[in-house]
């Protein structure tokens, strides 16, 4: 299955659109949190047993993880309690999709795998401040929108495929719009670290390369 990486996503993408105009503020690349992985396909279903015994080991490993967290403080320990977190929920979901595989689970596995690299970068942006920190909670937040999208689009257009091609064709529309608007948020707020008329370049320049008015 592929694995989501964030970093530099939302960065590489405005930096290719915008050029110069947005490229002079700084941008801070997505965490790049290390969460579970594991073929998705071809993968013998568990037992109820099996299912038991591996939904205790992951509760286990995370109560062993965020007792480590316990010796950081401040933002530290956030991110640390954050990460442990991250992988527990990644590490559920795909249990689950092993347990009782479908299109729908292995959706689900993509999604939790997306928001908790989220919630980890967004910890991460805690040790930033002004437009740096607000540039990369709005990166942040546009990788995890995206990889969210992709994951609902391949689901609507696996499930399409036995319908009808408009419904693929609309599912993609969906995933087009839901990241086009996560990157024109970052463009905008990397627009506020500049001023007067550079400012209202940028946010023009923005404006037309997405179509917003």
């Amino acid at each position: 299955m592929k694995q989501f990486k964030t970093k530099f996503i939302a960065a590489a993408i405005c930096a290719l659109l915008y050029g110069t105009a947005i490229a002079q503020t700084p941008t801070t690349p997505m965490s790049k949190t290390q969460m579970p992985t594991a073929p998705m396909a071809n993968t013998m279903p568990l037992t109820k047993g099996d299912h038991k015994t591996q939904k205790d080991v992951i509760a286990a490993e995370y109560k062993s993880a965020k007792a480590q967290c316990q010796s950081l403080s401040a933002n530290a320990k956030d991110i640390c309690v954050a990460e442990a977190k991250g992988k527990e929920d990644v590490s559920k979901a795909m249990l689950e999709a092993q347990y009782k595989p479908s299109r729908d689970m292995d959706k689900k596995v993509i999604v939790a795998r997306a928001d908790a690299t989220y919630k980890v970068a967004r910890e991460k942006c805690d040790d930033q401040t002004g437009n740096a920190k607000d540039v990369c909670m709005k990166e942040a937040k546009a990788a995890q929108t995206a990889a969210t999208a992709d994951a609902k689009a391949q689901s609507k257009v696996g499930d399409a495929k036995v319908v009808a091609a408009d419904k693929i064709t609309a599912a993609r529309g969906d995933a087009s719009v839901a990241k086009t608007n996560a990157n024109y948020a970052v463009a905008i707020e990397k627009c506020d670290a500049l001023a007067n008329e550079a400012k209202s370049k940028c946010v023009a320049d923005a404006k037309m390369y997405f179509g917003k008015s």
